[in-house]
């Protein structure tokens, strides 16, 4: 009687275990599914409202409202600073077209013109109030005084040069004289400092004219904003640095933008500073209620994954494969969370510009415009619920290790060309001055584009070269255009090819899968760490996850 009570209580005990061990199992996995669930899905479910993708709605409609006003506001201020630089150039440098010639503004070939372009800078600078037509004048110092105009020669310390007998006595270290002076006066100084124009050309490496403007940019007035104030940094440069009979001119502008010291201002504008301050703090409110919301549903999802693979290790002896442990890793999150985090340090950016506490109009630009390129990429997620909508984000994903693989050995290739062209066409040819000028080349070539221009603005006067040019385009073209460029694009039509076939024959199970399905026939591993299949097929004793076709049949 004794062993029979024995019994039946060992009998008990174990069906209780049973029981738990089964209620256990299936709240892991409801609640798998639900994590896995669209939002609608959830929604339909358990009568949760989806939040999180109200809140991304949200953050794309104001993030993108705040990317056009401030791109609106920016383009004022780069077109300001372009225009002011063309007016500048036409003020001061002599003979200007309005085109520079490659990277510099004009050239010049003969002593009196360089004379000639370097008092007229001094002239047209002493008298700036009467020439410009726009709202610049010179800068002041803090005590009222005019900033003087600041001319520097520099030379060769000092040397001979005879041409016709082929000698020369030059001292390569060089000698700085610089001359500063009054701007309204700039003019006088052809005749009260005639010793310093006395230039040895041979000897002169440049001169440089450097000076400081302020300005006012009105027009945003009109888009009722506070206009700024505009500190010009301006360096005229006579290079002569070549030697070889060819002086070129550049004028190089460097603006700074403040608040205006003393404003005042009537009439129908008014400043509403306060209105966009507050709109951009709301946007910083919502990004932080997204990245909280993204970063609660990453601590979630490696619980999840923490239960998912206790329970795994306890009842099939078993690791979760790295496929499986990806899907708990969603990068969708990481990939909003990144751009909140952008979109909230540009929108601080842009706070301190509109209260006119930094100027920094180009680092601002370069947050927001990510933080929106993620967002709107992030929209895909939510697509990708739906089948027929899903097809790029699984091609991608599929794509994506062995696109990256061949590029990377089509890029050797690549760069070898970079470096080929650049030494030998680099002299010959303006496309190829460059390292990065020639990659850009190459890769329109690459795209065919402007293959003609490219061919037919090589200099021919060296043969040689001309006949190495043919074969090096030649080449590169026929190579990358036919092959590596068609390798390229049948690594995703296959990618493409084998998603279409999975979806119209379903997409093979891993582990996790088939558990959310309530499968049970899980191969158990051995002490060894490996399946009973794994065991009988040497060849794939690498395998992390095991896949399975809709008849539970492992696929290796």
């Amino acid at each position: 009687m004794e062993l029979l009570v024995r019994y039946l209580d060992r009998s008990n005990s174990i069906g209780s275990d049973t029981t738990q061990d089964l209620i256990k199992e299936e709240s892991l996995r409801d609640d798998l599914r639900y994590y896995f669930m669209s939002p609608c899905e959830k929604y339909r479910t358990r009568r949760h409202i989806p939040w999180k993708m109200g809140v991304q709605i949200l953050k794309i409609v104001m993030i993108t409202t705040q990317l056009i006003l401030f791109g609106l506001n920016n383009q004022l201020v780069v077109a300001y600073k372009e225009e002011t630089t063309m007016a500048l150039k036409n003020l001061f440098l002599k003979g200007y077209t309005g085109v520079d010639e490659d990277d510099y503004s004009i050239a010049v070939y003969t002593q009196h013109a360089v004379f000639d372009r370097l008092f007229y800078v001094l002239d047209q600078y002493s008298q700036l109030d009467q020439l410009s037509v726009g709202p610049i004048s010179y800068a002041e110092d803090e005590d009222g005084k005019l900033l003087p105009l600041t001319i520097c020669k520099e030379y060769y310390k000092r040397g001979s040069l005879e041409p016709s007998t082929e000698s020369y006595n030059i001292d390569a270290r060089l000698e700085t004289v610089c001359m500063s002076h009054d701007p309204r006066t700039a003019n006088m100084w052809r005749i009260q400092n005639t010793s310093f124009f006395d230039l040895d050309f041979y000897r002169l490496v440049d001169i440089k004219i450097t000076l400081q403007l302020k300005g006012i940019n009105l027009q945003t007035v009109r888009h009722r904003e506070l206009p700024d104030c505009y500190s010009f940094y301006v360096t005229i440069t006579f290079d002569n640095q070549c030697h070889s009979g060819k002086v070129k001119l550049f004028l190089d502008i460097d603006a700074e933008s403040s608040a205006c010291k003393d404003w005042k201002i009537s009439g129908t504008a008014q400043k509403n500073t306060h209105y966009l301050l507050v709109f951009d703090a709301f946007v910083i409110l919502v990004c932080i209620t997204s990245a909280a919301l993204c970063t609660r549903s990453i601590i979630l999802a490696v619980r999840l994954l923490q239960r998912f693979s206790q329970f795994f290790q306890e009842h099939f002896h078993r690791k979760v494969c790295e496929d499986d442990q990806s899907e708990f890793l969603n990068g969708w999150y990481v990939l909003v969370i990144i751009s909140d985090l952008l979109a909230i340090i540009g929108s601080i950016l842009k706070m301190e510009i509109q209260a006119k506490s930094l100027t920094s109009y180009d680092v601002c630009s370069i947050f927001l415009g990510t933080s929106t390129l993620l967002v709107w990429v992030g929209v895909i997620r939510y697509l990708g619920y739906f089948q027929k909508y899903n097809v790029l984000i699984l091609t991608m994903k599929a794509a994506f290790p062995k696109v990256l693989r061949f590029c990377c050995c089509a890029g050797m290739i690549y760069l070898g060309y970079t470096f080929c062209g650049w030494i030998v066409l680099g002299p010959y040819h303006e496309k190829f001055e460059g390292l990065s000028r020639v990659a850009e080349c190459l890769f329109s070539l690459l795209n065919g584009d402007d293959m003609f221009t490219t061919f037919a603005q090589l200099k021919d006067k060296n043969t040689l070269v001309w006949l190495f040019s043919r074969a090096y385009l030649y080449s590169f073209i026929s190579l990358f255009i036919y092959m590596v460029l068609s390798l390229f694009i049948a690594l995703i039509t296959d990618s493409y090819e084998t998603i279409k076939n999975y979806q119209r024959h379903g997409f093979p199970l891993t582990d996790l899968q088939k558990f959310l399905q309530g499968h049970k026939d899980f191969p158990v591993q051995e002490e060894n760490g490996q399946t009973e299949v794994e065991l009988s097929n040497s060849i794939n004793r690498c395998c992390c996850c095991q896949r399975y076709d809709s008849n539970a049949k492992i696929l290796h």
